[in-house]
């Protein structure tokens, strides 16, 4: 041992490979003499092989101390890697390491002025992993010697003659490996320690070094080699060329540069514009490399010969440039690659919007169509309900459904059809169409397109945009959109346009024709408390810089918050008021307060102030001759008071309210059918003759039309005549005709929820509407009751309580 510690002691202390002579009395074997127990030293990595000398870099203070303690007791200590599994542990057992290793002399060791510890260390020969003796401080452990015994044959000779042939091609192919190499390549006569030296030497994974480590017969390590020597060698290869393409790419390079500046040199002399001239040919290469059609590229060259031939001071130089940059910048077959999975996209739109089941529905059909038909037209859906219910924040749902870019314009109060289309380029400043402006923001020629509030286009002088919206929401032309500025199609089919209206009527209807559309309804109190829950009040406790550990607030005072703060058949008034609760907890946890606040329904009044709406049902209806009535708005349903009064006259009907030519219409119908059943009704001839009759509707400032009120005005004027008030849970709506029917009204779904938000308990209905009783869910059903009525009749029996006396003709 003490003579082979004198030849190891000579190593350098480099970061290069070393190889220690091997005993003299040795030939043929490799049997230093090795303790039986040794210190061990787990390592991630093992880059030493047995009479390698190579140096270490040790930061955990433990390991630095079976170093130094192995230096203390004879310098040998056993290196063993930690399998993978194991990696993530602080102590490690016998079993977390792998079973051969190498025993190592430390031939020398130094301190870093930064902690670490520095270790010069040479291998002694392959150790097995007995079992672990010690466990603290450190474990120590018996090994077994692994000596490499081998017999000189053919075949040996055959694989050690290969292993030269191929290492030297590495060191070939490899000018920075160091030079000794090829020295030891060609002098090593040993196998063993041969196959040893080019392991360590090569670049190779760590568990090709662990698989050469760990095989003891020569011929099996040496074949190993070889395949990895093979492969080695066709990376190399491969990688240098690589780099030959790159130096002939470099090379042309630096010809055209050279070229260039030749020309640079011409036409300075010529006195031309050689900065012009660049840029024109870096425009041809990339109009050349751009993916787009046809017809585009050769507009592109036409411009691009037009613009070489313009002075770069011309104005219209510039309004050329302009144009050749659109038609580079835009995406024409650039797509971003559709997500299919069905359920992913369902759990997308379930996670960001609650209920609004038809549209996810109808998103759920696309995908699953798509997925069957990759080439099927983008869909032109038109979202149609209440401010505050979602619109626009279910396009962008719909874009993370499909992983597509999402874009979003506004239309309210566009008024020049340029803006959908585009100006010519005969105008100064002249640019593409929203649409276009879109898709280049986008990049590419597939998002989600977002008209917000297409209900609200204009027209004047200019034109009319919803006109120019025909060619783009149509998916029979739109694969050939015309932009003036561009003059060249563009296909528009892969893109899913989304609109958004308020309302359909104000929509032109060859526009309303071309859209599939989907109506969004208000929210029940029921709903809304469960939207505040999942989504509105983390979102505002989030934006108020709040924790779950600073506030909390309770069902009830959510609730309290719905009922007397809040009439709307969305959501945004509430999450005002939510926002509201949220500021005056951030005022007292940044004032010092560290317990969590709990918002009851009495903390609501403190925060928010007196209440903003009252049930005033009851008392509005208690005298004779007012009726509740059920209207539809564009923010939703509502309900709506018609009273009705008599005083001494001549038989005249005064109608106020800001109302339209329908509503009066409609109350002067009602005002002949009451009249045509006087006597039913129990009235002197002379009734009508000898009093007028007022109906008012209140809300004075709010213009109000439609038919469906007629079945509320009968009702308030037979109230009034027959002294009879209507009962207080009751709501009703429906157009009347002269012989007393009930006829079909619109905003069913919108009208049972005004009711419902409003307390009614009692929903008179058309029946000739129970086609639309389908759209009312089992949730809005619950407390309330549906009357489905044929005639006046039924519904006086409903809200008078009045013995059955008008007949129908």
């Amino acid at each position: 041992m003490s003579e082979y510690k004198k030849k190891a002691s000579k190593a350098k202390n480099s970061a290069n490979i070393n190889i220690a002579p091997l005993p003299d009395d040795l030939p043929g074997t490799d049997s230093p003499e090795i303790p039986s127990v040794l210190p061990v030293l787990p390592l991630s990595e093992l880059n030493l092989f047995p009479r390698m000398v190579f140096p270490m870099l040790i930061v955990d203070p433990k390991l630095m101390a079976v170093v130094q303690d192995s230096v203390l007791k004879g310098r040998v200590v056993g290196l063993f890697v930690v399998k993978a599994e194991a990696a993530d542990k602080k102590e490690f057992e016998p079993d977390d390491l792998h079973e051969i290793g190498v025993a190592a002399y430390v031939l020398k060791m130094s301190r870093g002025d930064d902690g670490t510890m520095r270790v010069l260390a040479q291998g002694l020969g392959r150790i097995r992993l007995l079992e672990a003796v010690e466990t603290d401080p450190y474990m120590t452990a018996r090994v077994e010697h692994l000596p490499e015994v081998y017999q000189l044959d053919k075949e040996l000779e055959a694989l050690i003659s290969n292993v030269r042939i191929q290492f030297k091609k590495i060191l070939d192919l490899s000018p920075s490996m160091p030079a000794e190499l090829s020295v030891m390549n060609e002098n090593i006569d040993h196998p063993g320690l041969l196959a040893d030296m080019v392991g360590a030497a090569l670049n190779i994974k760590r568990e090709d070094k662990l698989e050469l480590l760990s095989t003891l017969e020569i011929k099996e390590r040496l074949e190993k080699l070889l395949v990895i020597l093979q492969n080695q060698i066709e990376i190399l290869e491969l990688g240098s060329r690589i780099q030959t393409e790159i130096k002939g790419r470099i090379d042309k390079s630096h010809r055209d540069y050279y070229l260039r500046e030749q020309v640079k040199a011409i036409q300075s002399e010529l006195g031309d514009d050689d900065e012009n001239t660049v840029e024109i040919n870096e425009l041809r290469q990339r109009l050349q490399e751009k993916d787009m059609p046809e017809e585009a590229r050769n507009v592109g060259r036409r411009e691009l010969d037009r613009l070489a031939r313009m002075n770069p001071a011309s104005s219209e130089y510039s309004v050329s440039r302009t144009y050749i940059d659109w038609i580079l910048d835009l995406p024409w077959n650039e797509m971003t690659t559709d997500s299919v999975d069905i359920n992913n996209a369902r759990r997308i739109l379930d996670e960001d919007h609650f209920d609004l089941e038809k549209v996810k529905k109808r998103i759920i059909e696309y995908l699953a169509v798509r997925q069957l038909k990759p080439d099927m037209k983008g869909p032109i859906l038109c979202l149609v309900g209440p401010p505050g219910v979602g619109k626009t924040s279910l396009g962008r749902s719909i874009a993370r459904a499909l992983d597509r870019k999402f874009i979003r314009i506004s239309l309210g109060g566009v008024r020049d059809e340029a803006e959908i289309r585009g100006h010519r380029r005969t105008y100064v400043g002249a640019l593409p169409g929203r649409i276009i402006q879109g898709l280049k923001k986008a990049g590419s020629s597939n998002p989600v397109f977002m008209l917000d509030e297409i209900d609200k286009l204009g027209a004047d002088f200019r034109g009319d945009p919803s006109s120019a919206l025909l060619e783009v929401l149509d998916p029979e032309q739109n694969f050939s959109f015309s932009d003036h500025y561009l003059e060249v199609d563009y296909d528009l089919s892969k893109v899913i346009f989304i609109t958004t209206a308020n309302v359909l009527d104000t929509i032109p209807g060859p526009l309303r024709d071309r859209m599939e559309v989907l109506h969004i309804s208000g929210y029940t109190g029921e709903e809304k408390l469960l939207i505040a829950r999942k989504y509105l009040i983390p979102r505002q406790r989030e934006a108020h810089g709040l924790k779950p550990v600073n506030i909390s607030i309770q069902d009830a005072a959510v609730k309290r918050v719905i009922a007397d703060y809040t009439r709307e058949a969305g959501l945004r008034n509430l999450e005002r008021e939510i926002a509201g609760l949220c500021r005056a907890v951030a005022v007292e946890v940044a004032g010092g307060k560290k317990e969590k606040t709990v918002l009851k329904a009495a903390d609501v009044a403190d925060i928010l102030g007196p209440p903003r709406f009252e049930s005033e049902v009851r008392a509005r209806t208690a005298p004779a001759g007012v009726a509740t009535g059920l209207a539809w708005t564009q923010a939703g349903g509502d309900i709506l008071f018609i009273e009705a009064t008599a005083m001494p006259g001549k038989g005249g009907l005064l109608l106020t309210g800001q109302l339209g030519d329908v509503m009066k219409e409609s109350a002067q119908a009602a005002m002949s059918y009451i009249r045509s059943r006087s006597a039913d009704l129990g009235l002197d001839d002379d009734y009508f003759a000898k009093h007028d009759i007022h109906i008012h509707f209140p809300a004075g400032a709010i213009p109000k039309d439609g038919p469906s009120a007629g079945v509320t005005i009968v009702t308030a004027l037979t109230s009034l005549v027959t002294g009879r008030p209507v009962r207080p849970d009751v709501a009703m709506t429906g157009e009347i005709t002269l012989r007393g029917l009930v006829m079909p009204v619109g905003g069913i779904k919108e009208k049972v929820l005004a009711a419902k938000r409003a307390g009614l308990r009692q929903i008179i209905l058309p029946a000739r509407n129970e086609r639309d009783f389908a759209d009312i869910t089992e949730s809005l059903r619950k407390g309330v009751t549906i009357h489905p009525v044929k005639n006046i009749d039924e519904v006086l029996e409903l809200t008078l309580k009045v013995e059955r006396t008008c007949g129908t003709n």
